[in-house]
């Protein structure tokens, strides 16, 4: 499941969810492992696990009695996709400026 760049922004709109990303990316974690890290219970944390699963920007795996997630590259890749996109078009804005306010090269009288 490929979510789309809305999808994914949307779930990395709330600070929670961005703090739980930080924490999957330094290492996939079981959900007591994140709540012990944030200020919130270990059942808003499977919350909000869930919707970034939905936004396909983690998976879990079982281990033994416990799940662990981790985070999906194609999720993360979604993003960068995106934001490249973005910078692509801001560059060729900014280079199109430029190129508008260039002094006209030509010499009067010759050609």
């Amino acid at each position: 499941m490929t979510a789309t760049a809305a999808e994914v922004l949307d779930a990395l709109g709330d600070s929670h969810r961005r703090q739980i990303v930080q924490i999957l990316h330094e290492s996939p974690s079981p959900v007591r492992v994140i709540a012990d890290q944030l200020p919130i219970s270990r059942p808003a944390v499977s919350r909000h696990l869930r919707l970034l699963k939905q936004a396909g920007l983690v998976a879990d795996e079982p281990h033994g009695t416990r799940r662990v997630y981790r985070l999906r590259n194609e999720g993360l890749n979604t993003l960068r996709e995106y934001l490249d996109s973005m910078w692509r078009s801001s560059l060729q804005q900014f280079a199109n400026a430029v190129e508008s306010e260039k002094p006209n090269d030509k010499v009067e009288g010759k050609p």
